[in-house]
């Protein structure tokens, strides 16, 4: 009995020094977080956004999780990036580094000035790798409020309820653990992860008119309680974007890939690993030159099978992962599985063709849209030749204005303007800038592409 007590005496010593310590914890680690405020810069308005993010190294770097920007927004848009420390109201000008596809953040670097009060969460990762979270342990992370609250910092804790691969390995926590794009600690201060996108709760809601209510989804955007361990954070806060495109890109060109069935891998005694279906392989892509089909099975990349996801949807982007994590001109071995015969394709993956976010954009005010560059994505998602990228994309159309009136759309396909073919960007470029200066100009003519529709639009300019 009397060792007993002496136990718990000394587990209550234990537990009230690390309480005790928390604080002093907490002062030195909330150094470093930061809110980052930028102004998306549209052709009809400028929109602010607040995210949040975590600073990985002493020249004042900062990881921003991947839905803080939207990927659709080309970085040229994207204006007068501020760094905020908590519970300051002064931002510091910021500089947008670009994005990372393997991990999917975004890189972002604070000014000189400000740097010397921000603290590397690269220091808390502890002795001898960065450290591990299993079932139960206790962890505490970080909030930060809004803007009018001058992105005040606070506490919360919970305990690892469940560990799984995403592809990435993720923790889940009993309860919130701290805002995404936001670092957890485990109790003795050490770094273990990163908030992720929150996960949504479904609830049955009830009344007293409706005893058998629908599910509701609930998500909380300003916390989470799932965060990507230290051993899927650390080893990567080095891959600082060259650009703010992000390039070099590799790509594979194995379009629409699809979780293996589970009726099929257990008629094809496969219930132990995930597969992925290939839907379409693009024209010209290093996965049609390799030698892949549509509705090839993969199994393997470079003599490793691919390992059993659950959901089995996560297996596509392993895959995907797996592909961002190299370079153009790197070689990938695809192990697949073509009707009942197994074969080994070696690609050599190319850079990736120019994407939306890369596209040239013009916004003609008296017209009023914006022709946008027509990109290989764009022939892929109409169905088109790849090799035929003539035309330009209506990438917005203002509400009210001539092109709208007329019937112009958001990504109608503008093939002819005045009866001449849209050959490139350019020489559109050239023909809608003589139109929008000419001033006594009455009319123009779109030939324009909906899905499989064409329409001749007459734009009304007077």
């Amino acid at each position: 009995m009397k060792r007993n007590t002496l136990l718990l005496a000394a587990l209550s010593l234990v537990a009230g020094a690390r309480a005790a310590d928390l604080p002093a914890m907490w002062a030195e680690r909330v150094k470093c977080t930061v809110a980052v405020e930028y102004v998306t810069q549209t052709e009809l308005e400028r929109r602010p956004t607040i995210a949040y993010g975590t600073v990985v190294d002493s020249d004042g770097t900062i990881i921003l999780p991947s839905a803080a920007i939207d990927l659709r927004i080309s970085p040229k848009q994207l204006r007068d990036f501020k760094v905020y420390l908590p519970g300051d109201p002064e931002g510091t000008p910021a500089e947008y580094l670009g994005r990372d596809a393997f991990t999917g953040w975004h890189f972002v670097r604070a000014g000189a000035a400000v740097r010397e009060r921000l603290v590397p969460v690269t220091r808390f990762a502890g002795p001898g790798g960065p450290a591990e979270v299993g079932l139960a342990d206790d962890v505490w992370g970080i909030g930060i409020r809004n803007k009018d609250e001058d992105f005040t910092p606070y506490i919360l804790k919970s305990h690892v309820a469940l560990l799984q691969l995403l592809p990435q390995r993720t923790a889940i926590s009993q309860q919130e653990v701290a805002g995404p794009g936001l670092p957890v600690f485990d109790s003795a201060g050490r770094f273990v992860g990163i908030g992720s996108s929150s996960f949504g709760q479904t609830f049955l809601e009830f009344s007293s008119s409706d005893r058998g209510g629908s599910p509701v989804m609930l998500v909380n955007i300003e916390e989470s309680s799932a965060f990507l361990v230290a051993s899927e954070v650390l080893p990567y806060v080095g891959r600082i974007p060259k650009n703010p495109f992000g390039r070099p890109l590799a790509w594979l060109g194995a379009y629409g890939l699809e979780p293996m069935d589970r009726e099929v891998a257990s008629f094809l005694k496969l219930q132990s690993q995930s597969g992925a279906v290939v839907s379409e392989v693009l024209e010209g892509s290093p996965a049609e030159k390799a030698g892949l089909k549509a509705h090839d099975i993969v199994l393997g990349v470079d003599g490793k099978a691919l390992p059993r996801f659950k959901p089995d949807r996560v297996v596509v982007d392993y895959i995907e992962r797996l592909i961002a994590a190299r370079l153009p001109g790197d070689t990938m071995t695809l192990t697949v599985l073509r009707g009942t015969a197994s074969l080994d394709l070696k690609a050599e993956l190319a850079e990736e063709p120019r994407l939306v976010r890369e596209a040239n954009r013009v916004y003609f005010e008296r017209i009023g849209f914006t022709a946008r560059e027509f990109v290989y994505g764009d022939a892929i998602a109409r169905h088109s030749k790849t090799g035929d990228l003539t035309g330009v994309v209506a990438h917005l159309v203002k509400p009210n204005s001539p092109a709208d009136i007329a019937g112009l759309r958001p990504d109608d396909w503008i093939k002819e303007i005045d009866g001449a073919e849209v050959k490139d960007i350019d020489s559109a470029l050239v023909t809608l800038a003589a139109i929008e200066s000419d001033l006594l100009r009455k009319e123009t003519v779109f030939l324009v592409r909906r899905g499989s529709d064409t329409a001749v639009l007459r734009i009304k300019l007077r």
